[in-house]
């Protein structure tokens, strides 16, 4: 059993139209506070980022924000967090995210979040980890993407296992479980067809 000390969670810097989507990552903030795990995140004082760091650390969680210091503006970046970690760029704080966390989760955003969490599923596809990934869905906002993977498998572009590489969850507590019990498995690769 993989031992689960610390969750990077991806999500949008700004709220979006849906008040579900501000609800979801109050809960999964919560969530991660009451359970003891750390929450790395974006650093972000706005958007879900900063619902999610809020939540958490009303809760009593440790918060650990990792933000490029060209967004380290008072206006940005979170006054409140545990630790706040500053680099140089947005690969730098991927980077970092990913060696802080024991495991990820996506939930609504933008391009950025879209951009971290394929990321992770692409090093996951290469074996440059085996961390679980959590597509935390509320109102079937991750639905257009695994259409979108699937038809990368019907196209020849991604092999049939690529859907293993993430689990979808409908709530915080589907989002752990499946995190808590998340074990190594192979996935079949071939980076000719990414």
């Amino acid at each position: 059993m993989r031992t689960l000390k610390a969750v990077c969670v991806y999500c949008g810097s700004s709220p979006g139209n849906r008040p579900t989507y501000t609800d979801l990552a109050r809960a999964f903030g919560t969530a991660c506070a009451v359970r003891g795990v750390e929450l790395i995140f974006g650093g972000g004082a706005i958007g879900l980022m900063g619902v999610v760091a809020d939540a958490a650390l009303a809760t009593g969680g440790r918060v650990t924000g990792i933000i490029p210091s060209f967004l380290e503006r008072p206006e940005i970046a979170h006054p409140g967090v545990t630790t706040m970690i500053t680099v140089e760029s947005m690969h730098a704080r991927k980077q970092r995210m990913f060696e802080l966390a024991d495991g990820f989760v996506s939930l609504p955003g933008g391009l950025g979040t879209l951009d971290e969490t394929v990321e992770m599923m692409t090093w996951k596809l290469l074996a440059q980890h085996d961390k679980p990934i959590v597509l935390l869905d509320q109102d079937g906002f991750w639905t257009p993407f695994r259409t979108l993977v699937g038809h990368f498998v019907a196209q020849g572009f991604a092999h049939a296992t690529a859907a293993d590489l993430y689990t979808i969850a409908d709530s915080p507590e589907a989002a752990f479980a499946a995190l808590e019990s998340a074990v190594s498995s192979p996935i079949l690769t071939n980076p000719d067809r990414l």
